[in-house]
C-alpha cells in the first residue's frame, strides 16, 4: 500500500461543510450519534460506490478505509470503517472510539490476531498491525490531529484510557500471515 492511495485533506484544507461536520463529530453528542449511525451507513455506501466512498469521506472529506479483523471471541471476520492516516511504513489507524469510555472492538481483535485486511478504495491488502509507541506514535498522532482535530477532543474525553495507535504494515503476497 502506498501513501498516495489515500489523499487526506487536512482540517485547514477542508471546505466549510467538511470542517463543520468534523467539528460536530468532535463534540460528545455528535460523536455519540456518528458512532451509532455512520457505521451502519458506511458499509452499504462503500459497497454501492465500489469502495470509493463512505459517509465520512463524502460529508467530512476524511480518508476512510475498511479494516477487516478476526473477532477476538467469535473468530469471525469483522469489518470496521476507520480513518486511515498515511505513514512511511503503511497506514495508521487510531483506537479512539470517538472518545468513548471503552476501546473499540477492533482494538481487541488486532491485539489477539494482528493479521488483517485493509480495503482502500477498491483494493484489498493483507496487513499486519503493529502498535506504535514513543516518537512514532506522537508523529502519527500529530498528523491525525491535522486531518481530524476531533482526536484531541476524543483524547480529553477518554483520558482514563490509552488511545492506541496501530500501523498496518503490508504483508508480502508470498508471505503467509502468522500470529507473532
Amino acid at each position: 500500500m502506498t501513501v498516495t492511495e489515500l489523499e487526506p485533506i487536512t482540517f485547514e484544507e477542508a471546505n466549510p461543510i467538511q470542517r463543520g461536520v468534523r467539528r460536530l463529530v468532535s463534540t460528545a453528542p455528535g460523536a455519540w450519534i456518528f458512532s451509532r449511525v455512520a457505521d451502519h451507513l458506511d458499509r452499504p455506501i462503500y459497497r454501492m460506490t465500489n469502495g470509493r466512498r463512505t459517509v465520512a469521506s463524502m460529508v467530512a472529506g476524511l480518508p476512510m478505509v475498511m479494516l477487516t479483523t478476526t473477532g477476538a471471541k467469535s473468530g469471525k471476520p469483522r469489518v470496521a470503517p476507520l480513518l486511515g492516516v498515511p505513514t512511511d511504513r503503511g497506514l495508521a489507524v487510531i483506537a479512539s472510539n470517538f472518545g468513548q469510555g471503552n476501546q473499540p472492538a477492533w482494538y481487541y481483535n488486532l491485539r489477539k490476531n494482528p493479521d488483517a485486511e485493509v480495503a482502500i478504495r477498491d483494493r484489498v491488502r493483507k496487513v499486519r498491525a503493529l502498535e506504535v509507541e514513543g516518537d512514532e506514535r506522537e508523529r502519527i498522532w500529530d498528523e491525525a490531529v491535522k486531518i481530524h482535530p476531533g482526536y484531541a477532543a476524543y483524547e480529553r474525553r477518554a483520558a482514563h484510557r490509552r488511545i492506541h495507535v496501530f500501523v498496518l504494515v503490508p504483508v508480502a503476497a508470498d508471505e503467509e500471515p502468522s500470529a507473532e
